[in-house]
Order: structure tokens, then sequence, then C-alpha cells
């Protein structure tokens, strides 16, 4: 954590809102404080709740890229913040553009909401219009998950029982979550009896983040071992598995955490749905397909090591993509703030998102 600042006093996890469909929804890990960017350390769950300062860009790629804050739509959010940290301190913003675009290649959110603050860069606007307009990203990812958990809740029959993998919840963005939110309305709802979470290896995201969210907000949950999934779905236990997206392709092939594909073919082969659940933000028309999408390799430690202490036998090599991609033929539905679509293909796609 070299370069933050450390725990901020004045940032707090809850939701303090009392409205009463809020009350599986208590966590904003991102915050802006007008001169500094509060980010809830996301290594470091669930044993310690650490809040970290970024008060320049430099701090915010180093916090996108050391994953102390993940998520597509968050890492998006925290990269325009970024920018205005640095519009506010009169850096030339090209250079930092350039430098958060870089931190992370997989999440287009990133490109997403970049590209929306040098729009407005372009345009010659200051450092206040520009803080507007990343408060403006950061409001529209919530409400964007509030109505993306109604749609998707409405597709899940009451009593099913649903897989998630990885974690897409409030941590991962502005608040409510994706695939988590459409957990915390069927929950909310009565249309959901029981959550499964996958560890999800190798950062454990699923047993560390996921798994703290739910219990956070007093949503019961079993966490499973990933290895476990198909036995899981063979058993009849779970109806839906619900999952976000990194991005997703003009044909709707979508690329996600790793093991999201396999998944995919397991929920195939025992007649569960697979719904994949994101803002159009996450949608790039210019990428056509799977293919085209670049699976970022991380560092082999990661494999190799577990919670800084190796576990495998010195000489070992280790192979560590952090996303895959999941076929549009594998997917039932993808859930946006723009509707439902169900059963994706480039058509459909096309007539939604393109521009």
């Amino acid at each position: 954590m070299l370069g933050f600042s450390i725990i901020p006093r004045d940032c707090t996890l809850m939701n303090t809102s009392t409205e009463p469909d809020r009350e599986h929804d208590t966590i904003r890990a991102v915050q802006w404080r007008g001169d500094r960017l509060c980010l809830l350390d996301q290594r470091l769950l669930p044993g310690e709740e650490r809040w970290i300062e970024c008060r320049d860009a430099d701090q915010v790629t180093q916090a996108i890229r050391d994953l102390a804050v993940r998520g597509a739509p968050a890492i998006g959010i925290a990269a325009a913040w970024g920018v205005v940290l640095a519009a506010q301190q009169g850096a030339p913003l090209d250079p930092v553009l350039a430098m958060l675009r870089a931190a992370r290649p997989t999440a287009v959110n990133l490109m997403w909401a970049l590209d929306r603050m040098k729009a407005r860069i372009v345009a010659g606007v200051g450092a206040a219009a520009l803080e507007r307009e990343a408060q403006a990203i950061q409001d529209e990812d919530l409400a964007a998950n509030r109505h993306m958990g109604e749609l998707g809740a409405a597709l899940i029959a009451p009593g099913s029982g649903v897989l998630t993998h990885c974690n897409t919840g409030s941590l991962a963005t502005a608040g409510y979550g994706t695939a988590l939110g459409v957990i915390r309305a069927g929950v909310a709802a009565g249309r959901i009896d029981e959550v499964f979470a996958g560890e999800t290896r190798p950062w454990q995201q699923g047993a560390r983040l996921t798994m703290y969210e739910l219990i956070r907000d007093k949503i019961p949950a079993h966490l499973i071992a990933d290895s476990a999934a198909a036995h899981l779905m063979r058993s009849g236990k779970v109806q839906w598995v619900i999952v976000g997206a990194d991005r997703i392709a003009a044909n709707g092939d979508t690329a996600n955490k790793i093991g999201t594909y396999q998944l995919a073919i397991a929920a195939r082969h025992h007649g569960v749905k697979f719904m994949v659940v994101a803002p159009s933000s996450t949608v790039d028309m210019a990428t056509p397909n799977g293919e085209a999408i670049e699976i970022e390799l991380r560092h082999a430690d990661e494999l190799l090591s577990t919670g800084g202490r190796r576990t495998v036998v010195e000489g070992a090599q280790a192979w560590n993509p952090v996303f895959d991609v999941t076929p549009a033929e594998l997917i039932d539905a993808i859930v946006t703030e723009r509707g439902v679509i169900e059963r994706p293909n480039e058509p459909v796609m096309q007539a939604v998102f393109g521009r």
C-alpha cells in the first residue's frame, strides 16, 4: 500500500438510507471527499476494513492496478475521480488519461468512463465541471444497478436457488451491484431462497468479498469450492447462474472472471439458466466478438502463493489469465439498464446498443 494515506476518518461503509427496500444494501466502497478519493481496500477484506486515500491520479492508478479497487464499474468510477484530482492540481490531462487507461486492459468500463471524461476535457470545461461529470457517472451506475436488479429478479421463479461467481456487488460498483444486485432484489422479493457463491480463485473474491457482502447485509449464503459447481447444479439446488461482465462484445460474447466459461458449459448441460448482468457501459459494440477481447494475464505469483506465502514448490511455473470469454450461445439472458436481452446474438445486440 506504499503511496497511499491510510484510514480517512470521514469515510464509512454504511449507506444510511432509511428506505425499506435498502435493508440488503449497506456498503459504499468508493467515496469522493472533495479533494481526495476514499477507497475501501478490498485486498484486506474480510479480515480488516481499512480505507485508503488517493490524493492524485498516480495513487488512483496504483489502486486500480493493485486491485485495492476492483470490479469493472468501480474501476471506471475511480478512474473518473482520478481525472478530477489531476484537473484540480493543474496536471496535464492527456498523460493522466493514458496512464489510467493502461491500468487494467480488459474492463471496458474503464475506457468508457475515461472517454466520457475526455469528451468534457475536449469541450474545454474546468475542474468543477469534470467533478460534476464524475459524480454523474457514479450516480448513474447506482441507479442502473437498482433497475437491473428489478429486471433480473423478475426472470427468477419464486423459491429458486442461484449460484454466483466472483464479486459483483457494492464493492465492485457504485453500490447495490450488478449480478449481486439481482440477488439482493430477488431475496427481497421472495424469489430467491438459496444463494451459493464460488470461492473464485486465485484472489478468492467470492470467498472474501461476496460472502462478506451477503453476510453483512443479512442474506444467508453458502460458499462452495469452484470445483463443486457442476456437482451443485446436478443436485438441483440451483436454477440460475448469475454473473457480471467486464466486457460484452457486439455479438453477445462476454468476458468475465476466469471460471465463468466453465460454469456456463456446466449450466447448459444441467438445464440451469445463465444470466449476465452489466450496465450498458460494459457493452463494447466496437469489439465484434469474444476473440477480439484482450485477456489480461497477471503474475504467476498469484497462483503460486496464498496470502503472500508461497505454497507451490520452487521451480514450478503457472499460467494466470484472470478472465475468460463465455460464448453468447451459452447465455440465456443479458440484463442491462436498457432492458433484458434473451438469447443474445449480433442482430439483437445491434438493435439495442447500435450507434
